[in-house]
């Protein structure tokens, strides 16, 4: 109670997260809103055959608007897309990279790029969803789209795709007049409002005898053991010891100060994750839609929790784990850096030999990162398949919200502990 005594003493502080939970709340309530044109019926009877699939994972990262197929149905994810895809290409092109290294005036163009980028994807997605829509049908035979023609395709493009546009206002909102980074709140509201559902179906299980008491109490203990193990790694640091040399300027002795170079566990994020979900669900969900019995095998072979899908599901974070980090992480430059401010590793020479010390230490590590986000992934798949138990936050989307709640956590802590107030996490551990 004292804490959260302190933290309505700070006026700033207090309209911050009062206007991030409005502005959620906006979030949540766009996301009941239909696209017109849509049988409301149909299309839950379509996504209730198509658990599992790809477009269960984009309904996911929406917080349920996709299955509705509301104003908000393709999420955030466009923007999510288009600042990876972004993100990778200054690696190959002379100009991104030249604006990664401008400072503010950089940063601000790339953030201009990624918007248009964020409307041309989310154009093309809401032109493919829309066009499909009006040739399938559900299970019992009901169209999807109650008058398809291009009436419905460009009112079905417009209104989603200005629709992802808000949301991506919406976090930048958030980032400049509330707490915490507005696309990761995002995604984090909308996972977070389907537990109301989880609990719901949880305890009818356990009415109805489908679910046992002692299974209940040995999964909560379990899903506590994860998140707790979530949290110890997502916070664990490698910290390198950096000196630097003393220089002597005039009268004056600048340098010589120790300090160290921290390297994250999982230095990729929940980046791995999305990206082999998607590929590994997108043949799944292309063989769901062909009527051939080598497709349905396919489908079935590849489904959550057999192992034509978990071999290739845990190959491909480990891949992407690697891949993120070397595109985000370049040891050359961090070396670079330190050489230019007088900066060495004690008992490793500065220039090629440190680049190469710290290479070594950051694979080992994304290699230890690779496996914990395998292990997390995985289980509540083998959780759901051989113990048949309802286990709500799936491994992505547990990453996704216990990350967002540490990184809104440590921000809260620093403006309680600007003000000389003593925040949530005792003596700031979480800085």
């Amino acid at each position: 109670m004292r804490d959260i005594e302190g933290l309505l003493k700070i006026p700033e502080l207090k309209n911050r997260i009062i206007f991030t939970l409005l502005m959620l709340a906006v979030f949540r309530l766009g996301a009941h809103v239909p696209v017109p044109g849509v049988n409301g019926v149909a299309l839950a009877e379509f996504f209730a055959k198509m658990q599992g699939t790809i477009l269960g994972f984009f309904d996911l990262f929406s917080g349920g608007a996709f299955r509705k197929l509301t104003i908000f149905a393709l999420g955030i994810m466009p923007y999510i897309s288009a600042a990876i895809i972004l993100e990778l290409l200054t690696v190959v092109v002379p100009h991104l990279e030249a604006l990664q290294k401008e400072g503010e005036r950089g940063r601000k163009k790339i953030i201009q790029y990624t918007r248009y980028g964020t409307v041309f994807i989310s154009a093309i997605q809401a032109l493919g969803i829309s066009i499909g829509l009006q040739a399938m049908r559900s299970p019992s035979g009901l169209p999807l789209v109650i008058a398809p023609g291009f009436r419905f395709i460009f009112i079905a493009v417009v209104t989603m795709v200005a629709g992802t546009c808000f949301l991506m206002w919406l976090g930048e909102q958030i980032n400049e007049r509330g707490i915490g980074n507005g696309i990761s709140l995002i995604i984090f509201a909308g996972i977070v409002a389907r537990m109301p559902n989880a609990l719901t179906n949880t305890f009818r299980l356990v009415k109805t005898g489908e679910l046992s008491a002692f299974a209940l109490i040995l999964v909560g203990i379990m899903a506590f053991a994860v998140i707790a193990f979530i949290v110890y790694v997502e916070m664990g640091q490698r910290r390198i010891p950096i000196q630097y040399a003393k220089r002597v300027v005039g009268r004056k002795v600048y340098g010589g100060q120790s300090t160290y170079l921290p390297l994250k566990v999982n230095t990729s994020g929940v980046i791995p994750p999305i990206f082999a979900s998607s590929v590994i669900m997108f043949p799944a969900s292309i063989a769901q839609f062909i009527n051939n019995p080598i497709a349905k095998k396919v489908a079935a072979y590849m489904s959550p929790g057999s192992l034509g899908y978990v071999i290739p599901y845990v190959a491909m974070i480990i891949f992407f784990a690697f891949f993120y980090t070397a595109i985000i992480f370049n040891p050359e430059d961090v070396a670079d850096n330190l050489k230019k401010h007088g900066g060495y590793i004690p008992g490793i020479r500065p220039g090629k030999p440190t680049a190469e010390y710290i290479d070594r230490v950051l694979t080992r590590l994304t290699f230890v990162g690779a496996i914990y986000l395998s292990l997390v992934c995985v289980l509540p798949t083998f959780l759901i398949r051989y113990f048949h138990v309802p286990f709500y936050f799936g491994g992505t989307a547990l990453l996704i919200v216990v990350g967002v709640a540490l990184d809104t956590m440590v921000q809260i802590e620093s403006h309680m502990i600007m003000r000389h107030y003593e925040g949530f996490m005792k003596k700031a551990a979480a800085r």
